[in-house]
C-alpha cells in the first residue's frame, strides 16, 4: 500500500532522517508500521530540530516539499494565492500516485487537501480532525469549511474522518476516535496520596494565550494561602514565557512554580507520574493530550469544557471542569483536597478511563481504518 499524508505540520531534513513535532510523529509512526511506501506532502524550513522533534521510523520516505500557507496578515495571504498553484499540484500528484490518502487537520494544508480528494471518489481516505468537531464552537471561516467537506458525503467519498467526541447531525464518514500515549504494559497502581507531600500541579502545553496558562498560576497563588505545600510544574514554551516570569517574580511564588520550558515525552511522563492534578485551562482543544496523559497516571484533570472534554472528564465525576471563575474553582480544589477519600476514588476514576485507550487499543483501531 502506498500511503499519502497531507499535513501543515512544519518537518526538518537532517541526517538522512525526517523530524516533526513528537505527539504528531508518534501517531503516525503506528500507521506506517502498516504500509508498505508512504509519501509526505509537507511544509520543511530550514530551522534547527527541537526538543519536541522526532523522527520517522519508516525508513524510506518521499518526501514532497511545499511552501508553508499562512493566511495570518494580509503580506502572507498574498503570498499564499501565489503558492497556491503549485502546493496543489503537489498533493494532486501525490494523491494520484497512492492507495490510501490520509489528511491532517485542521490546517490550511488540511484545506487544500478537502478540496482535492474530492477528484479521487474511489480511492480509500482516512483524515484526523484534531480540532473541536463541535459545530457550536466559535470557530475560522476555514475549519468550518473543512468540516463541512469532510461531512459532505456528497463531495467525500470512501472517507473515515475520524474526530473527538460524539456529536449530533454527523454523517457516515464520521468516526468518534481518540489518542493514546501509552502501552498496557506500562499500567501500575495508582497509590495513596501521604498527607504530608506537596500537591503537585502540572501544566503541559504551549505557552500562548489560548491554552491560558496564566490561569493555572492564579490558580495556585490561591491555594498557597490555604495549602502552603503546593507546587505547579509548567512544562512548555511559548510567547508569554516572559509575561509568566514577571508575574511569578511580582507575586512571590518562586517556591510554587517552576517553569521547565520544552521537555521530551520521558520528562513529561515522569511529571504526571509524580503529580496530583493535570491543569489545562484552554480556550480551544481536540483531545488534550495532556489532560488523557495525566489522568493514565492519576493525576485529577482541572480543565475548561471545551470540545470533547467533559465526556472525558465523565462531566464532573472524575475531575474537575473549569468555570474560570477563580474563586468558584478555587473553592472546589479546596473540597476536594480536603476530602481525602473522594480524592482517591476520583484519581481511581480518571486512571481508569485514560488506562481504556492504550497504544496498543490505538493500533488496533487503526488497522481496522487501514484495512476496510
Amino acid at each position: 500500500m502506498i500511503f499519502c499524508i497531507i499535513t501543515h505540520v512544519n518537518h526538518y531534513h537532517d541526517q538522512q532522517q525526517y523530524f516533526a513535532y513528537a505527539p504528531y510523529v508518534r501517531e503516525m509512526n503506528i500507521w506506517l508500521k502498516h504500509v508498505e511506501e508512504v509519501i509526505i506532502v509537507a511544509p520543511c524550513p530550514n530551522n534547527e530540530i527541537s526538543k519536541i522533534d522526532v523522527p520517522y521510523n519508516a525508513t524510506s520516505i518521499d518526501f514532497r516539499k511545499v511552501s508553508s500557507l499562512e493566511l495570518t496578515s494580509i503580506k502572507q495571504t498574498i503570498t499564499t494565492f501565489f503558492r497556491l498553484p503549485k502546493v496543489t499540484a503537489e498533493i494532486f500528484k501525490a494523491m494520484k500516485s497512492a492507495d490510501h490518502i490520509h489528511l491532517r487537520c485542521p490546517g490550511n494544508m488540511g484545506l487544500l487537501g478537502c478540496l482535492v480528494q474530492i477528484l479521487f471518489p474511489s480511492k480509500k481516505k482516512s483524515a484526523k480532525y484534531a480540532g473541536n468537531w463541535d459545530s457550536q464552537s466559535k470557530q475560522p471561516w476555514s475549519y468550518r469549511l473543512q468540516k463541512w467537506i469532510l461531512n459532505n458525503t456528497a463531495l467525500t467519498k470512501n472517507m473515515q474522518v475520524l474526530v473527538y467526541g460524539d456529536w449530533p447531525n454527523n454523517t457516515e464518514n464520521i468516526k468518534p476516535f481518540f489518542t493514546a500515549s501509552y502501552f498496557q504494559h506500562e499500567i501500575v497502581p495508582v497509590q495513596d496520596i501521604e498527607s504530608e507531600k506537596t500537591f503537585r500541579f502540572v501544566f503541559a502545553g504551549s505557552l500562548v494565550q489560548g491554552k491560558n496558562p496564566l490561569y493555572a498560576l492564579k490558580l495556585i497563588q490561591q491555594l498557597k494561602h490555604v495549602i502552603p505545600n503546593v507546587r505547579l510544574d509548567l512544562y512548555g514554551d511559548g510567547v508569554l514565557k516572559t509575561e509568566l516570569q514577571q508575574y511569578i517574580h511580582e507575586n512571590n511564588l518562586q517556591n510554587e512554580v517552576y517553569m521547565h520550558g520544552n521537555q521530551n515525552a520521558e520528562v513529561i511522563k515522569s511529571a504526571f507520574q509524580t503529580g496530583h492534578f493535570v491543569v489545562l485551562p484552554s480556550r480551544s482543544e481536540g483531545w488534550p493530550k495532556a489532560i488523557a496523559e495525566g489522568m493514565f497516571w492519576g493525576c485529577i484533570p482541572l480543565a475548561t469544557a471545551v470540545s470533547c472534554v467533559p465526556e472525558m472528564l465523565d462531566y464532573g465525576t472524575r475531575g474537575i471542569l473549569l468555570s474560570l471563575d477563580l474563586e468558584r474553582d478555587f473553592r472546589e480544589v479546596i473540597n476536594l483536597i480536603q476530602n481525602k477519600s473522594y480524592f482517591q476514588m476520583m484519581r481511581q476514576k480518571a486512571a481508569r478511563w485514560s488506562r481504556m485507550y492504550t497504544l496498543d487499543y490505538f493500533e488496533s483501531e487503526i488497522q481496522k481504518i487501514l484495512s476496510r
